[in-house]
């Protein structure tokens, strides 16, 4: 039988077993440490305290000389650090990898006073609670999650989308100060990412509070990461938006933009678009000299005693291409389920469209269609003239995209939905007469980042027996469709 008392001067736990010598008692810094963590997993899992995980953790805080404030939910890391100043070097690179000692030593002491400043890093950055969350408690969270990016060694911000984190406060007073400016540490082995989860608890606290109030004001509004999540909510609000806040909500649409578009740009650039014409004779100029095959068709002029070639023939490279104009109709659900996919596709339309030899119309539709071609350069403008929600009928949006189709052979359909249709077979007949004619039609599913999706199951077996199956999965596997038809 084993006996455990907390003493509660220490916050040590110690233990005996009856009737045998039993093993040595364990060292006292593992048993401290081991209370913080079991309050830290406590905690987590459960807002309700346990009187004496926070009674014992309260003892090894205490006597090991750091701030009760540590244990204080309330309390953010910028208000300890603010009345300990001391603290924030501590705090700086305190999760980073180590390497390890050369003579194998540990230093329990320490690791005590890691576990309880990781604790309190990871509660005020992980339990995010429930319910209405004001201005004040995202900004206090912004704040706090700056405090566990230094801690992983990098800079506030960067973790959630490479971010800088503010203005300068000088060095320990706030997580936008001088703390984690080395070199990035590789966070690869973390699972999952953290990145992406501290992403998803701001899209989830943003969802929880008024976000016009966030918006309203351009120094919290600047510290919003840019997410799919918190797009739809402005694209979905945008109308109701005025003045500041409709400034502040047009500029996160425009950085998330960007920092998606300069993904798929990479992506794209790789396209060759239009098949060499041998049919056009080589330009007769230096950069186009084939140096190997000239020498090769001469080498019969070769003399052995001059030890010299006699050129008779120069040889140069096509590089004429058919100028034949590709067009690319791309047709976008707007309905609130495909707020992934219309992103997406709209800033991969603008990109194609910057390609030479490229006609790229847009048309977006869900109980409506609408022609987004004149701005179809521009996926920001492009996605403040959508609007999110409604039903689906493809039909009114087929109605714009057959008077586009000049040339069959030369088009391309791209229709991205998830074909819960209203009016099934009208669509279905008219997609079916399109591939018929010579287009390249192309349904997708999804189209995201992640390469979730669900398809209507009754159009995939129809789009599989017509021999266009459907794409559903990641963009990329769109974009290299796409690449292999402007080829």
């Amino acid at each position: 039988m084993t006996e455990q008392t907390t003493d509660e001067t220490t916050g040590q736990i110690t233990g005996h077993f009856e009737g045998t010598d039993g093993p040595p008692a364990a060292d006292p810094h593992d048993n401290r440490r081991q209370v913080l963590y079991w309050r830290l997993l406590a905690r987590l899992f459960d807002a309700e305290e346990q009187a004496t995980l926070e009674s014992a953790s309260l003892a090894v805080v205490e006597d090991i000389g750091l701030p009760p404030a540590l244990l204080d939910p309330q309390a953010s890391v910028d208000s300890i650090v603010q009345r300990h100043p001391d603290l924030a070097a501590e705090f700086d690179g305190l999760m980073a990898p180590e390497p390890d000692s050369e003579d194998g030593a540990r230093d329990r002491a320490a690791e005590v006073r890691r576990a309880a400043l990781v604790s309190k890093v990871l509660l005020n950055v992980f339990a995010s609670g429930s319910g209405t969350v004001t201005a004040g408690q995202l900004a206090r969270w912004q704040s706090d999650a700056g405090w566990l990016e230094r801690a992983l060694g990098c800079r506030p911000g960067e973790l959630r989308g490479g971010r800088a984190g503010g203005r300068m406060a000088g060095p320990g007073v706030s997580p936008t100060g001088t703390g984690g400016g080395g070199t990035t540490p590789d966070l690869s082995r973390l699972i999952p990412a953290i990145g992406p989860e501290l992403g998803a608890i701001e899209a989830d606290l943003v969802k929880r509070m008024h976000l016009r109030e966030v918006l309203a004001d351009p120094k919290l509004a600047s510290q919003l990461t840019p997410s799919m999540s918190l797009i739809e909510q402005l694209l979905r609000d945008k109308n109701n938006l005025s003045g500041v806040a409709l400034a502040n909500a047009k500029s996160l649409i425009r950085r998330f933009v960007d920092e998606v578009a300069e993904v798929l740009r990479t992506q794209v650039e790789k396209a060759s678009v239009g098949a060499i014409d041998r049919s056009i004779p080589p330009k007769r100029v230096f950069r186009n000299l084939d140096l190997d095959r000239t020498i090769w068709k001469n080498l019969t002029n070769w003399s052995p005693e001059e030890q010299r070639l006699y050129v008779d023939r120069l040889y140069y490279r096509h590089t004429a291409r058919k100028t034949t104009p590709q067009r690319l109709i791309v047709v976008v659900d707007q309905s609130g389920s495909m707020v992934d996919s219309m992103v997406n596709c709209t800033i991969l339309a603008s990109i194609f469209a910057g390609l030479p030899k490229v006609d790229v119309h847009l048309i977006a539709y869900d109980t409506q269609a609408l022609d987004l071609t004149p701005w179809v350069h521009d996926p920001f403008e492009t996605l403040l003239r959508t609007q999110l929600g409604g039903g689906t009928d493809g039909t009114v949006a087929m109605a714009l995209a057959q008077p586009k189709v000049a040339e069959p052979r030369n088009t391309v359909v791209v229709w991205i939905s998830d074909f819960y249709e209203w009016r099934t077979e009208p669509l279905f007949e008219s997609m079916a007469a399109l591939h018929r004619s010579g287009v390249k039609f192309i349904p997708v599913g999804s189209v995201t980042s992640s390469g979730r999706g669900s398809v209507n199951p009754w159009f995939r077996e129809r789009f599989k027996d017509l021999g266009t199956p459907v794409i559903s999965g990641h963009i990329r596997k769109l974009v290299n469709e796409l690449k292999t038809f402007l080829a």
